[in-house]
């Protein structure tokens, strides 16, 4: 088996923590802002699955035409497109996967205890998300992951407040 480059696993890593990180909190806070504001469940799953689905295109597609050009930049001249396929792979999967854990509560229970469900669950990926990646860097674990958990509660918490402020009016 042929070992990655430091600068290839680095990338691979950087696409993978992204991909998950970031469809965790942008679905749970798009779905804890559209379920505060008292939609029918089924349009609160609707919302999720299109979002996940766009999303996971275009964060991948972001994904090869950034890592397309740092390379071409880092090289100065062109270069082949296969570890670019390879980081918008990571991406899509990463993200598309991920979203399914915040999506999945409003498949099988009601909008209020699905919400409750898919932010504890969402928080809990964060904390292992950032707590594998401290471990891989060999640094502080625990500290890694509650970062990781607040940074993402900002974003759900946000979620929350727009919903609660739409829902007023």
């Amino acid at each position: 088996m042929q070992h990655l480059s430091k600068s290839a696993a680095s990338s691979y890593l950087r696409n993978f923590v992204f991909g998950v990180e970031d469809s965790l909190v942008s679905t749970v806070g798009l779905l804890s802002g559209v379920a505060i504001a008292g939609v029918p469940r089924a349009t609160i799953f609707l919302t999720g699955a299109v979002l996940i689905c766009v999303e996971a295109i275009s964060m991948a597609a972001g994904s090869f035409l950034s890592e397309y050009s740092v390379e071409e930049f880092e090289k100065k001249s062109e270069v082949s497109a296969g570890r670019s396929i390879a980081d918008a792979s990571i991406m899509f999967v990463s993200y598309f996967l991920s979203g399914i854990i915040p999506l999945a509560p409003y498949l099988f229970f009601e909008a209020e205890e699905a919400l409750q469900i898919s932010v504890v669950a969402t928080l809990c990926v964060l904390f292992a998300l950032g707590a594998v990646g401290a471990r891989l860097a060999r640094v502080r674990v625990w500290r890694t992951g509650v970062r990781m958990v607040l940074i993402g509660g900002v974003a759900i918490l946000a979620g929350v407040v727009v919903g609660q402020l739409i829902d007023s009016l």
